[in-house]
Parts: C-alpha cells; structure tokens; sequence
C-alpha cells in the first residue's frame, strides 16, 4: 500500500492523487501532511486528530445511508484541494504542528465508535484522502467489528489508490464541487476529470454507497445551464437515483468578501434536478422540510419526512415504499 515513485537524488514522487508531488528530503507535498522522510512518502498526521464528534448519519450528508443513526466523525489537518472558498480552512490550510492535536489510534477510535453506539464512523472535515493510511487502517478495523466507514471527499484521487481506498469504505459523500474545468482550476487549483473518473468508479465498480454534493456559489457554478449540464451527466453516467445535496456557501477563507447563498438558489437547483430526472434530491444547511425528505420514486409519496437532519416520519418496510411496495435505493436497516 505504498503509492509512491523512488527517483534520483533523493527525491520521491507522491502518487496518491493527481497533484503526483515530487519531493525532495525533508519536502512536504501540496498538502503538508505528506512528506519525503528518509526517502519514502510519510504521513505525518497520522494517527493525530482535530477532534471526535457524534453526529446525526445525514449530517455528512448522507440521507439514504441508515438514516437516523449516529455517526463518529473525525479528521485531520492538510488538504489535497486548493479550495479559494474553503469552509473548514482552519484545520485544511492552517499549517498547524499536529502534535499540539489529539492522538487517537484507530483502536481507540473502534472502542469509543462502540461505546456510543454509533453505526458508523466517517473521515471527515478534510479529506481522508491526504490521510489515506490512517483512514483505511481505521476502516479494516471497524469493519471487524461490525462498524460501517464514511468518507467524505472531494475524489481528487489516482485510479490505483482509488481502488484501494473505496475498497474499505461502505459510503461516500463526493463533493463534485462544480461541472466546469474552468471552476476547478480557477477556485480550487485543480482539474474536474479526476473527480468525474472517481464517481464513475464508485459507482459502477464497488459496493460504496454514494451521495453527491454541490456548494451553490453565487455567480460561480450556479447557472441554470450549468446546473442542467450536471445533472444530464450524473443521468447519463450513474443513473436517475444517486441522491444529490445542494449546499449553500457562507462567506469563508479568500471568498469572505462573497455574499452568502439564498435559499431561493438551492430551490432553483432543486427544481432543476427534480425535473431533468434524479429521483433523490436534497438542499442542505439551508432547507426546509419538502426539501429534506425522501419521495418514492413510484408513487411519489414520502417515504422519510425530515426537517433538516430530524426524522420526523419513516414510510419503508424492508426497504420498500409502504404505500406501494417500490423499493427505494439506498441502505436501510
């Protein structure tokens, strides 16, 4: 499980995303948590973390994934994206030292998963996929022991490593953060495909429960036909019922200057999902209960009543409608 190229004089390439960072000793990469340690690609985050919560599973947000369950949430420092408008800057871009963090082995993060009942645990806050080894060897763990993995990412990974990574976890929330290269190059300093290639493998060559979400920044990706674009490309390459979140912005990092997104927005957004085709569409961080809840794709009637994260009302018996029997995708106890 070593992603990494050895190279002349000293210098290692890292190849766990497409950023392939070539390093000198002592160099850390684009993230600053992978470094040239004596020759080899170290995490120096590992194992260090900016703290534990206990969240609601739609929180994350996940909605079709044991809804009403609690999950471990946990990161670390470090990011593999250069997001202008990062919303967790201070732990993703703040180049902390890690040992002024909390040291938690994946062991003790089982055992305190367990003590709390919680079904799952989720790498979150900045992306697991900076702290790979740490992520996957929490993950073997918990599965062990009966406990699901969340990885909330952007996907900005390699292929090989991808491979590897979703192998351990049984769901995803994959921020696609746009559907434009411009935007990705421009606003996080890097490229869309590698994304796109990510979604398309979770989707159609593992067992990884996905959700996508899309922030809505004014005036950046929130255009009718950019909007159209994205969902045209989720139906024609996942299929009509992979559950989109659209996600309001707040003024945050080099985009505090920005004016924060109206509910009005994520309306529109949903609209426009809902009427080119996606079964499951939800707003987040702003919402309301129409908008947070699950509708049989049958029959249409709801099937989970929330408001924002609360459940209010659950219509599914083995994972089918009770109204008219429809199954409805997603994983449910």
């Amino acid at each position: 499980m070593e992603y990494q190229n050895i190279l002349k004089n000293g210098k290692v390439q890292c190849t766990i995303c497409p950023r392939n960072c070539v390093l000198d000793a002592g160099q850390q990469g684009f993230c600053y948590v992978r470094e040239n340690v004596n020759n080899k690609i170290t995490l120096t985050s590992y194992g260090y973390n900016t703290g534990l919560a206990i969240d609601p599973i739609e929180k994350k947000p996940l909605y079709q994934f044991y809804p009403g369950t609690s999950v471990l949430s946990f990161g670390t420092l470090g990011c593999n994206m250069g997001c202008q408008f990062c919303q967790n800057w201070h732990i993703t871009k703040t180049k902390a030292d890690v040992h002024s963090l909390n040291r938690t082995s994946p062991e003790e993060i089982v055992q305190i998963a367990k003590h709390y009942n919680c079904k799952s645990v989720a790498f979150t806050y900045n992306d697991p996929i900076v702290f790979f080894e740490y992520a996957i060897d929490t993950a073997k763990l918990c599965r062990e022991n009966g406990i699901k993995t969340v990885a909330v990412t952007s996907g900005f990974i390699n292929p090989e490593p991808a491979k590897e990574f979703f192998k351990y976890m049984d769901a995803a929330n994959i921020d696609l953060k746009a559907f434009s290269e411009n935007f990705y190059n421009k606003n996080c300093l890097a490229h869309i495909q590698p994304v796109l290639d990510s979604i398309i493998y979770v989707k159609n060559e593992t067992d990884c429960w996905l959700e996508l979400t899309t922030l809505l920044i004014p005036e950046e990706n929130d255009s009718d036909e950019e909007l159209k674009s994205e969902c045209e490309w989720i139906l024609n390459n996942l299929g009509d019922d992979v559950p989109l979140h659209f996600s309001a912005f707040f003024p945050k990092y080099k985009f505090n200057h920005r004016g924060q997104t109206d509910f009005s927005t994520l309306i529109r957004a949903y609209k426009i999902a809902s009427d080119n085709g996606l079964k499951y569409v939800y707003t987040g961080n702003l919402t309301n209960q129409e908008t947070s809840t699950t509708y049989c794709k049958n029959c249409g009637k709801p099937v989970i009543i929330r408001n924002g994260y609360e459940l209010l009302e659950y219509n599914l018996q083995d994972s089918k409608c009770v109204f008219c029997q429809t199954e409805c995708y997603g994983r449910f106890d």
